[in-house]
């Protein structure tokens, strides 16, 4: 992936961190204003995530995508809303980085 496509990405990211941190403020306060701010910015994220899936395939953009919300949203369940994640929950989240990783290593020609 190029380094453009990696900003490209992160800022999907952002977009769709505080869309599910919208919602998780949401179920403690419920608000139709929280609620229409978080789909707003679920649609501008999935719009954004066209050029992500156009220039690194869908695939990759999808499981990338998948995987990064993952980690990230846990990270702020556990630093924001105290949320803690089981063994087997970190587990997983582990396999996630992993699968993350060899997603985007670097390959060598073949042939």
């Amino acid at each position: 992936m190029s380094g453009s496509l990696m900003i490209w990405l992160s800022a999907v990211m952002v977009i769709f961190m505080i869309a599910a941190s919208s919602l998780r403020l949401y179920v403690d306060r419920p608000s139709v204003w929280l609620l229409v701010f978080a789909i707003a910015l679920y649609t501008a994220g999935n719009l954004m995530m066209v050029r992500v899936m156009r220039e690194g395939g869908l695939a990759i953009a999808i499981s990338l995508s998948a995987v990064l919300q993952l980690v990230l949203i846990n990270l702020i369940g556990l630093l924001i809303f105290g949320e803690r994640p089981t063994t087997m929950q970190i587990g997983g989240i582990s396999l996630g980085i992993i699968a993350v990783a060899l997603i985007v290593w670097p390959q060598g020609r073949h042939g």
